[in-house]
């Protein structure tokens, strides 16, 4: 796996050795014990890929789950901590990784001075807080000038349709996923929040998903997925936003944000 990543991804730069992932059911696990709580392969893949993170760079991860991106980006050499709003998460990370730098907080009210931080991660976070633009500003605040926020989020129309299969209800996910946007409404919300954005090409379809449609949908979920590759979709209708949000001085946030 870790060999697999690298030579799909790397682009320069310390690699990172990830260790091997086992699929079982919707979640991969890493040594069997806790289970991996997003496509971490996808994720690892699109911060290489922006060519965003260097050594000596201050890093803060916000949904830092089970602990493994911030762990490996550390074992690599890079400056990175983390924030996350479950203890329990926090001590799962630290049960498997032994003690990591990661502040119990959320995304509404970031725990940290202005200007801390040149890069600022999150990964399935963005559509959990319900306030989006607060959390913006906050991403905003504890960045230095010129410094990038990369995040993955679901793309809307393609998760209300799975989350709807998922929980069997119409509704039912809007308590956990309040904050879902389109291609259009998170590039527009990005910019009115000072940021510049460019969307990146990266495929989710790989072990992890292949398991969780598999899980959630049964066979025939995984028929249509051979039909129909959402990796091959224009931008708009893929069913994950990575994005690059740099920070844009006052003067041009101004002119973007228009």
């Amino acid at each position: 796996m870790a060999r697999r990543l690298a030579n799909a991804c790397w682009r320069g730069g310390p690699l990172v050795a990830v260790q091997p992932i086992r699929y079982s059911g919707a979640v991969a696990t890493l040594a069997g014990q806790i289970p991996e709580l997003g496509n971490l392969e996808a994720n690892f893949c699109f911060v290489q890929r922006t060519g965003c993170l260097t050594l000596g760079a201050e890093v803060l991860e916000i949904g830092t789950g089970t602990g493994s991106l911030l762990h490996h980006l550390r074992e690599a050499g890079h400056c990175v901590r983390g924030v996350d709003i479950s203890e329990d998460l926090i001590h799962a990370a630290e049960k498997r990784y032994g003690r990591l730098p990661i502040t119990l907080g959320d995304g509404r009210l970031l725990p940290f001075p202005d200007a801390t931080f040149d890069l600022v991660l999150s990964f399935d976070v963005f559509e959990h807080i319900p306030d989006s633009d607060g959390h913006l500003r906050e991403v905003r605040r504890i960045l230095r000038s010129n410094g990038t926020y990369l995040l993955m989020t679901p793309n809307k129309w393609t998760n209300v349709v799975f989350e709807t299969v998922r929980w069997r209800s119409f509704t039912r996910f809007r308590q956990d996923h309040c904050s879902l946007h389109s291609y259009r409404e998170l590039r527009h919300r990005l910019a009115r929040n000072g940021f510049g954005v460019r969307f990146h090409d990266i495929p989710v379809v790989n072990a992890f998903f292949r398991r969780k449609v598999r899980e959630y949908t049964g066979p025939v979920g995984l028929w249509f997925l051979a039909l129909f590759n959402p990796d091959r979709l224009p931008m708009p209708f893929r069913t994950n936003f990575f994005v690059e949000a740099r920070r844009l001085e006052q003067q041009d946030a101004s002119r973007v944000g228009r």
